[in-house]
């Protein structure tokens, strides 16, 4: 074993211990929730062992980087996940490698999502991404939107063709009534989460949670958490 491999298996088990015993904690069983490994800023060779290691879910949020190494990696058995602010300008070349779009937060993406997942005869996971920090504008400083423009987003994703409707995402906000509170945050999303399904019964993903504060997430009721440093270590500066 490598030097880089023992010390991803290292970190996969110590975060397994952790995701398992936030599970333990709050009754709930091991398999509700998935790890989605956040590779932004690592190389093919990371993903590729992590493919290794039985990782089988990972997640880019810039498509200038998520692009060339999505390829590299096509021969893998791996589920992409994009889960960063994303232009309408670069809709083709994420749905040419990403299964699930976490970060849906507009209606104008919602439509470059359904025309470009119907040109390449795909169908696309989407994720609402709500903002608890939003303003005024209804949009929150890391992208989302509005707990109240969810029920109208929602609608419009599963009216269009090519996407399909899975839930909800959020990350943890640095600023407004939640800053601080991740526990809490994440409660209200479970319970936009109930809300959703009463319409939508098949929307049953909540992403939530991250390196920080991933027991909080799975204590709220998450089914998916995005863990970046914990596996692959702290990241280098972005120059």
């Amino acid at each position: 074993m490598t030097d880089r491999k023992g010390e991803l298996a290292s970190n996969l088990a110590r975060v397994e211990e952790r995701i398992t015993a936030a599970c333990a904690a709050a009754g709930r069983a091991r398999d509700e929730v998935t790890l989605i490994v956040v590779t932004k800023t690592y190389p093919a060779a990371d993903v590729r062992i992590l493919s290794e290691l039985g990782v089988r879910h990972v997640a880019e949020n810039r498509d200038q980087e998520a692009a060339p190494k999505a390829a590299e990696c096509a021969n893998l058995p791996l589920t992409w996940h994009f889960v960063g602010q994303l232009q309408t300008n670069k809709v083709r070349s994420v749905l040419g490698y990403a299964d699930v779009v976490q970060s849906v937060d507009r209606s104008r993406l919602v439509t470059a999502l359904s025309k470009e997942a119907v040109r390449a005869g795909r169908e696309i996971g989407c994720l609402i991404q709500v903002a608890f920090d939003a303003g005024v504008n209804g949009r929150g400083e890391r992208g989302g939107v509005a707990p109240g423009g969810v029920e109208e987003l929602a609608g419009l994703i599963a009216g269009a063709e090519g996407l399909r409707l899975d839930g909800l995402m959020t990350v943890a906000p640095l600023t407004g009534e939640y800053a601080g509170r991740e526990r809490a945050a994440f409660e209200r999303l479970m319970d936009l989460s109930t809300d959703l399904r009463r319409t939508h019964p098949a929307a049953n993903m909540v992403s939530a949670g991250m390196s920080a504060d991933l027991e909080q997430a799975v204590a709220a009721g998450a089914t998916h958490v995005r863990v970046g440093s914990a596996v692959l270590g702290v990241r280098p500066r972005l120059g």
